[in-house]
């Protein structure tokens, strides 16, 4: 099961327009609803997988959990590995090796360039090393709410808290909120940081620093 929030962006949606947002549940009505999304869920046997997703524990995904060979993609979770993704049709997102691209957003736009036997991409970005090695980091938290340092520091040459020597100090903050512990080389997401691991994994994402106001996807 996926169970989100509703994503209110009406200037990207014109039938929202129509919603007050002041008749919207509030950040702390939202975790509320988060909260108890979850406590049913898992009277029901469910287990909580992360951001949102939810499984039988004999299901692939909790398998994999437990095995720690999930995967997760832009597309959410995943028990294949880092596979390249290809997209079709309009808007669509694909992800070839450190490559992300978007499709045009417009039917005729999208026909225009098949046509004229032209990948119809408007967008992309390439990944450079740090945002390979930051791609990693939030993989091994958001797929198993835990990271042994040890093995990203053998995958990418680095030595971690040297490396990320500001993002361990928000790091120690969330440890006071009791959302983690940071022991010997391994951090853990505790059970009641679970809900919350978007904001633990927020912490190396250098982008998201850069953009504060950004609105697409908000936490709560």
């Amino acid at each position: 099961l996926s169970v989100f929030n509703y994503a209110h962006l009406p200037e990207m949606f014109k039938p929202q327009r129509r919603i007050n947002e002041a008749d919207l549940p509030s950040p702390a009505e939202k975790l509320d609803i988060l909260q108890n999304t979850n406590e049913q869920l898992s009277k029901a046997g469910y287990v909580y997988i992360g951001m949102d997703h939810f499984a039988k524990p004999d299901d692939e995904l909790a398998v994999a959990q437990r095995e720690r060979t999930l995967y997760r993609n832009f597309q959410g979770y995943s028990t294949h590995a880092d596979c390249d993704l290809v997209g079709l049709g309009i808007t669509s997102i694909g992800k070839v090796g450190a490559t992300y691209s978007q499709n045009l957003k417009g039917l005729d736009d999208y026909y225009a360039a098949i046509d004229a036997g032209k990948l119809a991409i408007f967008r992309g970005l390439e990944l450079d090393a740090d945002d390979l090695l930051r791609r990693e980091v939030i993989s091994q938290l958001i797929c198993h709410f835990s990271l042994i340092e040890a093995d990203i520091e053998q995958q990418f040459g680095i030595d971690f808290r040297d490396y990320f020597a500001p993002e361990m100090k928000q790091l120690e903050e969330l440890q006071e909120d009791g959302l983690l512990t940071i022991g010997d080389g391994v951090i853990t997401v505790l059970p009641v940081g679970h809900l919350l691991i978007r904001n633990v994994c927020m912490v190396f994402d250098k982008y998201l620093r850069q953009s504060r106001e950004q609105r697409f996807s908000k936490v709560i």
